[in-house]
C-alpha cells in the first residue's frame, strides 16, 4: 500500500459563545483536516485545532506545514506508522498539532486495513467513557449559573477555567458549589494563570469545596513551582502545558512535579506519542486525561478511542464539540445523556467529514 494523495481543508468553525481562560478567548475553532489517500483505495481522516499560546502554531503555520508534511509522505507505506510518525517529527520536530492531524489519518488507514477500530487496534476493550464539560471564564454568577445548567444535563463532573487573582477565582469556585451542591466534582484548571503565592492562595482558598484537581497552576516550564504548589497546597496538581512528549512525562515523574498528566492530541503530536506518554504514567502508577483544545468530533474520536484502550486514562475532558454552532462529522463519538461518550464499532476511527461541509472549505492538494 502506498500514499497517492493527500488533500488539506481549512476549517473554521464559529462557537456557540466566546470561550476565555487565563491565556485569551477564542471566538473560532480555526481548524484543519486531513486526508491521506492510498493506492488501495483506503482513506483515512485527521484534524489538527491549533491554540497558539499552547502550541505556537496558527492554522496558517499548520496548513503550510501540512504541504510539506505532505510531500515527505507521498509513495510511502502509510501502514508503517511508526517510519511515517518518525519521519514527519524528525522534519518539523515543533508543529505538534500539524504532525498530529497527519498521524491521526495514519491510524485511521491501519484500522481501516485491519477492519478493526482503533481501540481494538490498540489492544483495548469498550469501557464507560464519561466527559465533564467545562465554563470558561466569566463572572461569579455567570459561571455559577452555567454550572446549574450542567448539573441538570446530568453532567458527572464540572470544569472550570480560572487563573486571574485568587480572590476572583475563590469566589467563583464558591458560588459554583453553593448553586450545584454537594456530589458533583469540580474540576479547575489555570492554564498557567497563577504564579507560586497566587496559586498556593488560591487553592488553599478553595480546598473546602470538592475540587477533585487543579491542571497547570503555573508556568509549563516551572516545575519548581509546581513541585512547590504540590507540596503545600492539598488538591492534586494536572499536569497539562508542562506535558507535550514522553520526555516530559519523564521529567515531570522524577521531579515529582504532579499528580496526574492530561495528554492532548494536539500537544502530544497525535496518538502515537500519547501512547507512549500513557505507559510512563502506567509505569509511574500515574493516573491520566485525556483532553481536547477546539476539535470537532473527529478529532474528539480519536482521543475516545485511546481512552477506551488505556485504564490508566481516568478523566475525560472531550466537551469541545459542544461548543461548535455546526458539526461537520458523519459517524464517530456521539455524546450520550451526562456527557456519555458513545464510540462506534466501525473500523479505524469510524468517522468522516462531511463532503457537504468540505466543498466550502478552502483546500489544497499534494500528489
Amino acid at each position: 500500500m502506498r500514499i497517492v494523495k493527500v488533500t488539506v481543508y481549512k476549517a473554521d468553525i464559529p462557537l456557540v459563545a466566546p470561550f476565555r481562560i487565563a491565556l485569551g478567548a477564542t471566538e473560532v475553532a480555526e481548524n484543519f483536516f486531513v486526508r491521506i489517500d492510498t493506492d488501495e483505495g483506503i482513506h483515512g481522516w485527521g484534524e489538527g485545532s491549533p491554540f497558539p499560546p499552547i502550541v505556537g502554531e496558527t492554522q496558517a503555520i499548520c496548513l503550510a506545514a501540512a504541504r510539506d508534511m505532505a510531500r515527505l509522505l507521498i509513495g510511502k507505506d502509510p501502514l508503517d506508522v511508526e517510519a511515517r510518525v518518525r519521519e514527519i517529527s524528525s522534519f518539523l520536530p515543533h508543529n505538534t498539532t500539524a504532525r498530529s492531524a497527519f498521524d491521526m489519518a495514519l491510524y485511521d488507514i491501519l484500522g481501516k486495513a485491519a477492519g478493526l477500530p482503533l481501540y481494538r487496534l490498540f489492544g483495548g476493550s469498550p469501557r464507560e467513557l464519561l466527559t465533564d464539560d467545562t465554563i470558561g471564564i466569566d463572572t461569579p454568577a455567570a459561571m455559577a449559573e452555567k454550572a446549574v445548567k450542567f448539573k441538570e444535563e446530568g453532567f458527572h463532573a464540572i470544569k472550570v477555567k480560572l487563573g486571574t487573582t485568587p480572590e476572583e477565582d475563590i469566589e467563583r469556585v464558591r458560588r459554583i458549589r453553593e448553586a450545584i451542591g454537594e456530589g458533583i466534582p469540580i474540576r479547575v484548571d489555570a492554564n498557567q494563570g497563577w504564579d507560586l503565592t497566587a496559586a498556593v492562595e488560591a487553592l488553599t482558598g478553595i480546598e473546602g469545596f470538592g475540587v477533585q484537581y487543579c491542571e497547570q497552576p503555573v508556568a509549563a516550564g516551572d516545575l519548581d513551582s509546581m513541585r512547590a504548589v504540590r507540596e503545600r497546597a492539598r488538591i492534586p496538581i494536572m499536569a497539562d502545558e508542562s506535558l507535550f512528549d514522553v520526555h516530559d512525562a519523564l521529567r515531570l515523574v522524577k521531579e515529582e512535579a504532579c499528580d496526574y498528566f492530561n495528554i492532548k492530541l494536539s500537544k502530544s503530536g497525535g496518538l502515537h506519542m500519547a501512547l507512549r506518554i500513557a505507559a510512563v504514567a502506567e509505569a509511574a502508577r500515574m493516573a491520566c486525561m485525556v483532553g481536547c483544545m477546539s476539535e470537532t468530533r473527529l478529532a474528539l474520536t480519536a482521543a475516545a478511542h485511546l481512552a477506551s484502550a488505556r485504564p490508566i486514562i481516568r478523566f475525560l475532558d472531550l466537551d469541545s464539540a459542544l461548543t461548535h454552532t455546526v458539526d461537520p462529522i458523519v459517524g464517530g463519538m456521539e455524546y450520550g445523556e451526562g456527557g456519555r461518550i458513545i464510540l462506534p464499532d466501525g473500523p479505524g476511527l469510524g468517522a468522516e467529514v462531511d463532503p457537504a461541509f468540505l466543498g466550502k472549505c478552502e483546500s489544497f492538494t499534494v500528489s
